[in-house]
């Protein structure tokens, strides 16, 4: 079903920012620049790939702006020790005020910048998966490297060590700010690589086009209860939600501004329900 492909391609980008996310909050920190990573990869993806003339290393220049963006959060928030909330906020303010100066400065416009030299992202068909964009496929291998690094490596235990009793990590020489750091650079990775598939997909950069996905990510890192698997099929959920919206206007008789806010009635919906489960499981518990 064509719902269901579009679906999968929808879903990528809050699958790509969720599995950084993810790493985040298993080093014990909650990342909500999320949204700030991934504006600054859609600006200087398609931006990049404009001048050096390659969808490639647009995609490439993307996912480092967003790690360099991604290594100043993190210095500020785990070595200078800033409130990691007003950090995370201050850092999505300041990647959409910095976007709109950057493309006010070179390209003399604050709104839609479109590039026509740019070439959109291309489709290769693989048997028994379909047609998709290889952005896609990049995300599975993304999220399976994620799962590698996470299960299988010394870097994933300490990781997951750091999140669970920081003090302990610290009492065996090893410093938690570090791997907190290291998670967040690959947050700024997977990020950059999510905003990068948004504005080459249309060669084109808008004003806030993230327009929170990054704050979706978030709710799908928990939805998913903290795990890869969980992180897949909660991405999946949000990504059938707004393929449904897509195929419902003009179809059902319901208003178009309620079919195009479902995802967001279903995002705050799934953090409430999220919340009541946890609350219910805490009391259970004592």
């Amino acid at each position: 079903m064509k719902v269901i492909h579009d679906a999968v391609s929808i879903m990528t980008p809050f699958l790509l920012a969720a599995a950084g996310g993810l790493l985040t909050e298993l080093s014990g920190t909650l990342t909500i620049a999320l949204e700030g990573f991934m504006l600054i990869g859609a600006f200087s993806g398609v931006v990049f790939a404009h001048i050096i003339g390659s969808t490639s290393a647009g995609i490439i220049a993307g996912a480092l702006a967003s790690m360099i963006f991604a290594l100043l959060y993190g210095g500020i928030t785990y070595y200078l020790k800033a409130n990691i909330f007003i950090a995370g906020l201050a850092a999505n303010l300041l990647a959409s005020g910095l976007t709109a100066m950057l493309s006010f400065s070179f390209f003399g416009t604050k709104g839609v910048i479109h590039f026509s030299d740019v070439e959109g992202l291309r489709a290769f068909h693989v048997p028994l998966l379909g047609e998709y964009s290889f952005m896609v496929y990049i995300s599975w291998a993304v999220l399976l490297l994620i799962w590698f690094i996470l299960n299988k490596t010394p870097l994933g235990m300490r990781i997951r060590g750091t999140g669970f009793d920081s003090e302990t990590i610290r009492s065996i020489g090893l410093k938690p700010e570090l791997y907190r750091l290291l998670s967040v650079l690959i947050a700024g990775f997977t990020c950059g690589l999510a905003g990068s598939m948004l504005s080459l997909s249309v060669s084109s950069f808008v004003p806030d086009m993230t327009a929170g996905r990054g704050w979706i990510a978030l709710v799908v890192i928990y939805l998913g209860n903290r795990t890869i698997a969980g992180v897949l099929a909660a991405s999946f959920v949000f990504g059938l939600s707004i393929s449904l919206s897509n195929y419902a206007q003009g179809i059902v008789t319901i208003p178009s501004d309620f079919i195009l806010a479902f995802p967001y009635i279903l995002t705050v919906s799934a953090m409430i329900i999220y919340s009541i489960w946890q609350g219910r499981k805490k009391g259970v518990k004592e």
